[in-house]
């Protein structure tokens, strides 16, 4: 049958050059012929002004019903590619210049991040969770799920349907007031329920930190090495970032820094400094506290993983030292519980967290909110206190077997620091062993140890080494992990020194 099109050829061919196919596991002959015409409008076979066929022709030519066509048409019509009226069917006037990869190459340029957003990116790489010795990952497998799915159960049981909707933006009150009771007895914590505050994660209430507390421009001081998260929020928040050296106790703020960088905002990790694995001292903690009171400044208190002490009783917060410490208080539970649960929390002074409200109103929209439910009865009933009470002697175990592989089978010089909290141990290497080469290699054996010089803003040479995370590692791989680490050192030494 000769085709009845009364189009100009180029769009004759391109409509008529193969067939639409009948396929019901596939796209229906209008889905088809929706992506044909688009294609060739967007490709530049259909320019702009061309006529399209009429809709009973173009039905009769490709087999399909008009009902079809003219639903294909009405659709490219509310999308902008083609003008429908009286006259005919045609093709709308695009700027195809960068369409379909179309650019004109001494014009066009490739989309580039921000000068921020390249500095930030370009120190971190990412690892899966399930590498061995990733830091940060704890024992998923440990992970008490029928207890969960039994609490989340009865949380989608009482809630229903009422909690699909938005929550309160500061989060569910059950859940705030489960973190104050568990804060107060566990961590030293002083507060209010309407002091805490839900965030998704540990990294939402850093970078909601910032936005209540500096402008851009501001200083803020971080630990250095130090937690990247913080470092990404400040560089994120138009922050001037200055780093501050650690010792094995933790942060170091020298005299004059007072007033020669006066900070508005205070990074700092004093019950388990992360990566080194210090303890801030009591003394240090409470003239940090006096200094920032002076000076007008915050304080972040970032207690991540601290609820895993080893040795001793729990470090009490410093939220808790002083009455009304200008200290916001922030944890996560997804070092605790497990990452895919995305909620962690910030405890604000009493007099921010009054001023701040509106602008949560604003800013937050309370999610998760059968998860959250479901959490405050996880705390409320006893199985948080004592699913820690387990991770804390798996961990306790892990890390004892760790230090004696590495004792054992790690035979290049090293010196491992911290060790008393937490999910890691980090590994002080010479600096002619490069630990980023190093963790490179290891990639390519299933294992994620992170470059101690990657937490550096300002590395130096006693910033060589990696950080080990034995919490979602089995103990039985240790010796024959560190082996390999022993081996992808001496390699990566002699190839630096050939």
């Amino acid at each position: 049958m000769t085709p009845r099109l009364p189009a100009i050829d180029p769009v004759r061919h391109v409509l008529l050059e193969a067939p639409l196919v009948r396929d019901r596991q596939g796209d229906s002959l209008q889905r088809q012929l929706l992506t044909r015409i688009r294609d060739a409008i967007l490709d530049g076979r259909f320019p702009s002004g061309c006529r399209l066929p009429g809709s009973r022709d173009l039905a009769v030519d490709l087999g399909v019903s008009r009902n079809s066509v003219t639903a294909v048409y009405e659709q490219l019509g509310a999308e902008g590619y083609i003008a429908l009226s009286r006259r005919g069917t045609k093709v709308s006037a695009l700027d195809r210049s960068r369409a379909r990869g179309h650019a004109d190459p001494a014009h066009a340029a490739p989309p580039r991040l921000s000068e921020r957003g390249t500095r930030v990116v370009s120190r971190f790489a990412d690892a899966a969770e399930t590498l061995a010795f990733r830091p940060g990952v704890p024992a998923l497998a440990r992970f008490p799920l029928s207890a969960w799915k039994s609490c989340f159960d009865r949380a989608f049981k009482a809630s229903g349907v009422s909690a699909l909707g938005y929550g309160n933006p500061a989060g569910e009150a059950a859940l705030q007031g489960a973190i104050m009771r568990h804060l107060a007895v566990a961590r030293g914590v002083r507060c209010e329920v309407g002091q805490v505050v839900i965030t998704e994660g540990a990294q939402e209430a850093l970078n909601l930190c910032v936005r209540l507390v500096t402008n851009p421009g501001d200083t803020a001081w971080v630990e250095d090495p130090g937690y990247r998260g913080a470092q990404t929020a400040f560089q994120c928040g138009d922050l001037k970032v200055e780093a501050l050296r650690v010792d094995g106790a933790g942060l170091v703020v020298p005299a004059d820094a007072w007033s020669a960088a006066p900070p508005r905002l205070i990074y700092t990790t004093p019950s388990h400094q992360y990566p080194t694995g210090g303890v801030l001292p009591v003394a240090r903690r409470l003239a940090l506290i006096r200094q920032a009171q002076a000076c007008g400044a915050w304080i972040i208190e970032d207690d991540y993983d601290s609820e895993f002490r080893h040795a001793g009783e729990l470090i009490g917060a410093m939220q808790g030292l002083v009455p009304q410490a200008p200290v916001m208080y922030v944890g996560t539970f997804s070092k605790t519980l497990f990452p895919s649960l995305r909620l962690g929390f910030v405890v604000l002074p009493q007099a921010l967290a009054a001023a701040a409200a509106p602008l949560l109103k604003e800013t937050l929209r309370g999610g998760h909110r059968h998860e959250q439910l479901a959490l405050a009865e996880f705390i409320d009933s006893g199985q948080f206190s004592r699913h820690l009470g387990r991770m804390r002697r798996l961990y306790r175990g892990r890390q004892a077997l760790l230090r004696d592989a590495l004792a054992q089978h790690l035979a290049v010089p090293h010196a491992v620091l911290g060790g008393d909290s937490g999910m890691h141990l980090t590994v002080r290497l010479p600096p002619e062993y490069p630990d980023q080469a190093i963790a490179e290699a290891a990639r390519a054996y299933d294992m994620a140890p992170a470059p101690l010089s990657q937490f550096a803003l300002r590395a130096r040479p006693e910033d060589n080494g990696l950080v080990l995370g034995y919490g979602n590692t089995s103990e039985s791989q240790y010796p024959a992990l560190v082996q390999r680490l022993s081996r992808l050192a001496q390699a990566r030494r002699a190839r630096r020194s050939a």
